[in-house]
C-alpha cells in the first residue's frame, strides 16, 4: 500500500511547469523551464522563445527532472505570459522559484 502513495505524489507533482531564475555571475542571470507536458515538441518551443524573446536558448536533460529548456536572461515573466496565452499552460499550474 505504500507503494501506492509513492505513485501519486509524482503524478500530483508532474501537473506543475517549473519555471527557475539562476544567477550566473553578476548581472548574468538563467532562466530554465521544466516539466513540460512530453505531448509538445521541445525543440520547436526552444525555437519559437528564441525568435520571440530575443535570446539564445537549448534543450537541456537533467539526470532528476528530464528533459527542460534553458534560456539566457530573466524570461520568466514572458516565459509565463506565453505559456498561458498559447494554452500550453493555466495560470495556477506555473511555479516560478526565484534566486
Amino acid at each position: 500500500d505504500v507503494s501506492e502513495g509513492d505513485d501519486l505524489l509524482p503524478a500530483g507533482a508532474e501537473d506543475y511547469i517549473h519555471v527557475r531564475i539562476q544567477q550566473r555571475n553578476g548581472r548574468k542571470t538563467l532562466t530554465t523551464v521544466q516539466e513540460i507536458n512530453d505531448d509538445y515538441d521541445k525543440k520547436k518551443l526552444v525555437k519559437t522563445f528564441k525568435k520571440k524573446f530575443a535570446c539564445n536558448g537549448t534543450v537541456i536533460e537533467h539526470p532528476e527532472y528530464g528533459e527542460g529548456i534553458k534560456l539566457q536572461g530573466d524570461q520568466h515573466k514572458s516565459i509565463c505570459q506565453f505559456l498561458v496565452e498559447t494554452g500550453l499552460a493555466k495560470d495556477d499550474q506555473l511555479q516560478v522559484h526565484r534566486f
